[in-house]
Parts: structure tokens; sequence; C-alpha cells
């Protein structure tokens, strides 16, 4: 069965930088799109960042852009998310997803196996 693992999350303080990491274990996921969702307290999964499948396009959230950074290493079956510049609006749950489509979609149902999720925290 095709799982995918999160990790990196933990407790940071604001300007801070964070790296996340999820593997896939079971599986490959070469021509899916990877991606980063996050879910806040009382708030509704936002797309944080996504990259194709061949790692040359990608997109990310408005609130985001300049301080992610999302990328793929298809031999490892990993996607990272390098955060720099935290901030506490940042802080909440990290979730990973992908998906048998292309290009980097931002609409959660083109994605088929999601992660448990890693918490992450700023503190101002």
């Amino acid at each position: 069965q095709v799982q995918l693992v999160e990790s990196g999350g933990g407790l940071v303080q604001a300007g801070g930088s964070l790296r996340l990491s999820c593997t896939a274990s079971g599986g490959h996921f070469p021509s899916h799109a990877l991606s980063w969702w996050r879910q806040a307290p009382g708030k509704e999964r936002e797309l944080v960042a996504a990259v194709g499948w061949t790692g040359d396009m990608s997109k990310y959230a408005d609130s985001v852009k300049g301080r992610f950074t999302i990328a793929r290493d298809n031999t490892k079956d990993t996607v990272y998310l390098q955060m720099n510049n935290l901030k506490p609006e940042d802080t909440a749950v990290y979730y990973c997803a992908a998906g048998p489509t292309q290009d980097p979609s931002g609409y959660a149902g083109h994605y088929s196996y999601w992660g448990q999720g890693t918490q992450v925290t700023v503190a101002s």
C-alpha cells in the first residue's frame, strides 16, 4: 500500500526556516504531481505549493511566494518544502499529496494520496 510520510515539522521563531520532506513508500510517483497543503485550526485546508511531474512547473499560494520553495527528487520519491522567513500565520498542519496529473494542480480532488501531516508552529 502506498503511503506518504512527512517529516521536518516543529517549532521555530518568526523569521526562521524549516524544511519539510515527504517520502513515498510502497510506490513511486514519477508521473504524478506533488503538492503541499496546510490546515490551520478553524480554517479550511489550502494549497501551499505544487510541482508538476517533471519538476519544471510549480505554483504557490500568494501568501508564501518568495518565501517557500517546492522541489522534488524522483530518484528518492521525495518532495521537499523549504520554508524561509516564517511567520506566525504559517502555523498549521502541513500535508503532502500526490496525484496522477502532470501539471501542478491547485485542486485537492486531483490528489489521490495524502500524508498524515506534520505540525509547523511559528512563535512570534
